[in-house]
């Protein structure tokens, strides 16, 4: 035994110590063969590890690893299937590493949630599924305070401070903090959209977005706000509905500082200064810079009037806008200026005249800077850069810039 115990630095690899089978002996074992072969490798393993060998266990691991490719590839051809009970001779340091190994054969799961009941092989999936079941958030961010039900959770979100991105595309180069975020972004390269509704078959690169999808069909809204009970189908639209609560607007315009509580309308804000306009009517080409505005537009071509007016009879595209032109039966102004106490029938109306006290110019011109409160008098301006005439006099022909030009010309022929 001194002997063996000067030469401990020495590794001790797998053909030192195993009775070599060929595959076909192998499979001559019975089960109690077979266990009996393993009780004697691992009892060997335990006896060399205790007086101070170490163990190059890689070559033991890939030994089972060959021994179960063989297995399954002599079922491929015998159509034998494999046993429910199936062992699988892998060698432990430690007795209560193998025992908790033993139980992926026998079935075995002693660890229970005293919450809800459910079983698990491991103590350490018990204590995961733990801080799920009961909603508990035990690893805090040490820079913002959030809290996370897993360690691993945190650390990913620390990423958000750190600014690490690990995980890159191969294709464009975009880094991701997490590498399920950089799964679900490589679907924008490959189209791939595992996630199918069944009532639709519509598809979806993410299992939420097919969630949030379904509730389109089963009308189900489960995020409730505390403050005014209103409910929303998705926890995006509960976060922004909470800030007219609160007022809290936070997203910026870097061009002009106003400030919005989504940051949708920061990007539709946006348009009026770049102008661009996304959203084009597949009839006629015109774009707009709303997708709402389009819809309302396109029913200029299908001749949808739904909404009338039961007073004289007048109808809407839009049940806004029959609303609005109610107001002008009942007088109503429900808009009133903080100010002055000047009231207005549409809110959009107020939102203008509050720029005479403000002074606020949030339309600017992107060719010669020049800035105004309306947005309509920016495109009227733009017509002095383009050339552009479009109200043409229909007695003389002539043509104008804008519809006031037009009227003050007209009474030259009155």
């Amino acid at each position: 035994m001194g002997e063996q115990g000067s030469h401990n630095m020495n590794a001790v690899t797998y053909d030192d110590v195993h009775v070599n089978f060929t595959w076909e002996e192998w499979t001559l074992l019975d089960p109690s063969q077979k266990n009996l072969y393993k009780d004697v490798m691992l009892e060997t393993y335990r006896n060399l590890t205790t007086i101070g060998y170490s163990w190059e266990d890689h070559n033991f691991e890939e030994h089972c690893k060959s021994s179960r490719r063989r297995e399954r590839h002599e079922r491929s051809h015998t159509g034998e299937q494999p046993s429910e009970y199936t062992q699988c001779v892998k060698a432990f340091v430690y007795d209560e590493h193998l025992q908790r190994h033993e139980r992926i054969h026998t079935g075995e799961k002693p660890c229970e949630c005293n919450a809800c009941d459910k079983v698990f092989v491991h103590h350490s999936s018990l204590q995961i599924h733990i801080s799920t079941c009961t909603g508990q958030k035990l690893y805090e961010c040490d820079e913002c305070g959030k809290a996370f039900a897993h360690y691993c959770t945190l650390q990913i979100h620390k990423r958000i401070h750190t600014g690490e991105k690990p995980y890159e595309c191969n294709q464009c180069g975009k880094g991701f903090t997490s590498h399920s975020s950089l799964r679900i972004h490589k679907r924008t390269h490959t189209g791939e959209k595992p996630y199918e509704c069944n009532q639709c078959g519509k598809g979806f690169s993410q299992l939420s977005h097919l969630q949030m999808h379904k509730r389109t069909h089963t009308g189900e809204k489960p995020y409730e706000c505390n403050q005014c009970g209103k409910i929303f189908a998705r926890p995006s639209t509960l976060q922004v509905h909470k800030r007219t609560h609160t007022g809290e607007k936070p997203y910026e315009c870097n061009q002009c500082g106003k400030s919005f509580a989504s940051h949708s309308s920061l990007g539709t804000h946006k348009r009026t200064h770049t102008g661009e306009k996304p959203y084009e009517c597949n009839h006629c080409g015109r774009a707009f810079a709303h997708h709402c505005t389009l819809q309302r537009h396109k029913k200029t071509h299908t001749g949808e009037i739904p909404y009338e007016c039961n007073q004289c009879g007048k109808a809407f595209a839009r049940q806004s806008g029959l609303q609005m032109h109610k107001r002008t039966h009942t007088g109503e102004k429900p808009y009133a200026c903080n100010q002055c106490g000047k009231a207005f029938a549409r809110h959009s109306n107020l939102q203008m005249h509050r720029r005479t006290h403000t002074g606020e110019k949030p339309y600017a011109c992107n060719q010669c800077g020049r800035a105004f409160a309306e947005q309509r008098s920016l495109q009227i301006h733009k017509r002095s850069h383009t050339g552009e005439k479009p109200c043409e006099c229909n007695q003389c022909g002539k043509t104008f810039v804008c519809q006031s030009n037009l009227r003050i010309h007209k009474r030259r022929h009155t």
